[in-house]
């Protein structure tokens, strides 16, 4: 049995700690006075007005207009500088490509989009490495310091040594993305899987701002979910917490191979979705339409009352409640999100889904869709690239 590795705090690890929390209080809570912080954090002033000082001459924050009285007199305010730094973020998806220009308070100053960019393995980095220049030049003709860049890839990335797995709609395999990365840009860089930083994005700047535990389902070209715990990303064990696509819907699927795209993913992603509905649609639908058949037109059709779509998304419903009951009754988050391109569709899967779950579980989960969007993975690139570049520490009481 392996013993834990403990160790103290040490006097440098104790400042970044306070540093993180008085960053992290600024940014959701300012405007606040030096004397403010210290009394929610329970920090010394001294120590206070070190690391605001610190953080204003970094340009992290700065002194707000806004003043406070108390006991007569005009208490200065510091606030998050939200628009000193830039943030270059990408989604890459198993289709479509999308890059913007982002500053530290999630506003968004410019975006561009690749429709249907049907890339795979150094086709696909080619195009990242293009948007990434596109972007970087439009930032700079802002005068205004890029922070770094942030990319969401539709598969596990190891974070020991950065290489990209599971990512079959691209057909990488250990492919060293962060290595080529930093080779050709001399930026900060942060790899993540796109769902997991769409997962940090909502929970930061979105449908879950008020909650630290929630877990988003994308339901795209694959299907995967972000699980945010205490408003950080849960890799697991082997970087794979949330490869959902993998999950077996029934137990005919046990002793089967998927080499590919996954049980679930197979059923319940678009790229699912349209399969199912192609092979149940044969002779009802004219051949050459069947074969552009998208996930998208199934919705509509099923919106329209078509009969051929009503059995394909009902099958899409239960194949979803039941992922949802088991993320609900295993994690118990506060919220579960419906994003990717299929959630564009939510209005016929949230309710219908919670419909199938109600009376079997103690208690039914809060489904909502998605808030942000294509933009989620991008918003939590900001968040990524704060913490890896001011040693983030992400806090936890136990008990609390």
């Amino acid at each position: 049995m392996r013993t834990p590795e403990l160790h103290t705090i040490t006097a440098t690890e104790m400042r970044a700690i306070n540093r993180s929390a008085i960053l992290e209080l600024i940014r959701t809570a300012g405007p606040l006075s030096r004397t403010d912080i210290g009394s929610r954090l329970q920090v010394s002033l001294p120590t206070v007005m070190r690391i605001v000082d610190d953080l204003v001459e970094e340009g992290l924050a700065r002194p707000s207009s806004i003043r406070e009285w108390t006991g007569g007199r005009k208490r200065a305010l510091v606030e998050f500088n939200g628009s000193s730094q830039l943030v270059i973020g990408l989604d890459l998806g198993g289709t479509k490509l999308y890059g913007a220009v982002v500053d530290l308070a999630g506003q968004i100053r410019h975006e561009i989009t690749h429709e249907q960019h049907k890339t795979q393995a150094d086709e696909s980095f080619l195009l990242i490495g293009s948007m990434i220049d596109e972007l970087l030049g439009w930032a700079n003709g802002l005068g205004i310091k890029v922070l770094g860049i942030g990319v969401g890839v539709p598969g596990v990335v190891q974070p020991a040594s950065g290489l990209v797995d599971l990512a079959p709609s691209l057909d990488w395999s250990g492919y060293p993305l962060t290595q080529k990365l930093a080779s050709r840009f001399q930026y900060p860089i942060v790899i993540e899987n796109d769902v997991n930083l769409a997962a940090l994005g909502e929970a930061w700047f979105g449908a879950g701002t008020a909650r630290q535990n929630l877990v988003l389902i994308a339901i795209g070209t694959g299907i995967g979910a972000g699980v945010v715990i205490d408003g950080a990303i849960f890799p697991g064990a082997h970087a794979m917490a949330g490869e959902i696509g993998y999950l077996l819907p029934d137990r005919s699927n046990l002793g089967q191979s998927f080499p590919r795209f996954g049980a679930l993913e197979s059923l319940a992603s678009g790229t699912g979705i349209a399969a199912r509905a192609r092979q149940a649609s044969k002779g009802q639908i004219p051949d050459e339409a069947l074969e552009r058949l998208t996930a998208e037109d199934v919705f509509t059709a099923g919106r329209n009352g078509k009969a051929w779509a009503l059995p394909i998304l009902a099958d899409t419903v239960d194949y979803l409640a039941q992922s949802i009951a088991a993320i609900n009754q295993i994690l118990d988050p506060e919220l579960i999100l419906l994003g990717g391109g299929v959630a564009r569709s939510a209005d016929l899967l949230i309710e219908p889904i919670l419909n199938r779950l109600r009376g079997t579980l103690p208690r039914l989960p809060r489904l909502e869709a998605s808030r942000l969007g294509v933009r989620a993975g991008v918003m939590g690139s900001i968040i990524q690239l704060l913490r890896v570049t001011s040693n983030h520490y992400q806090l936890h009481r136990f008990g609390i």
